[in-house]
């Protein structure tokens, strides 16, 4: 992938969230009555996602913004971030007097059993992704960990020879070792949480949250699978 820049300058352009912040009090926002008690704080709101999306949509357009762009959205969680960057993207394309073409293609991986991430990386979707040879390729992945799943995602892009090959990550996740790979877009590193919201599950269940929430413990025992 060309282009990509390095730990430093990327966390230069993201929003790091340093460990012991406390997110804000549930008491602040509106959220569904049926999570009452399964979620700490909300970590990040949904105007804060919205914004930073805004800013992602503007370097992505600077890079590519004369040029077909596939995107790839990897299903299921990154489904509310890849249609609000897209939305973005074209709607600041419109602005320039230059709109860019934008095709989506979804992808779906599954690697988490409740809140542990499994060594078994299951890749499902579409078995002909032909139509991104040539093309230049954006990865959309709400939350990017150790890194390991995207590099196997990224494996099997490559595969499709495309033109280049972007990944936009809504969030980094800090590690004890740093992740394996930095996005080339991040909105927010933060700390090593399990955090639910914005299209983010566990087991299924948050998705229907509109901010990024930390999962409460009662949270995690009550939809344990």
């Amino acid at each position: 992938m060309d282009g990509r820049l390095d730990g430093t300058e990327r966390k230069q352009k993201s929003v790091v969230i340093q460990e012991g912040w406390p997110g804000y009090n549930l008491e602040l926002f509106n959220y569904p009555e049926h999570y009452h008690g399964d979620i700490e704080n909300v970590y990040i709101p949904h105007g804060v996602i919205m914004d930073r999306i805004e800013s992602i949509a503007r370097d992505i357009l600077e890079d590519l913004g004369q040029h077909t762009l596939m995107v790839l959205c990897v299903l299921k969680g990154g489904y509310k971030f890849c249609a609000d960057l897209v939305d973005s993207i074209k709607a600041q394309s419109r602005s320039t007097n230059c709109p860019l073409t934008v095709r989506v293609e979804f992808i779906r991986l599954k690697s988490y059993l409740n809140d542990r991430s499994t060594e078994d990386l299951h890749i499902t979707g579409p078995d002909d992704l032909s139509v991104l040879r040539g093309k230049n390729v954006l990865i959309v992945e709400a939350i990017v960990g150790t890194g390991k799943t995207m590099m196997s995602l990224l494996k099997h892009v490559v595969t499709f020879q495309p033109k280049t090959i972007k990944v936009a990550g809504l969030l980094v996740k800090q590690g004890p070792n740093g992740a394996a790979m930095l996005p080339d877009y991040v909105g927010f590193v933060i700390p090593n949480h399990f955090v639910v919201g914005y299209a983010l599950d566990y087991n299924e269940y948050f998705r229907d949250l509109d901010h990024i929430c930390v999962i409460s413990e009662k949270g995690k025992l009550k939809y344990k699978v």
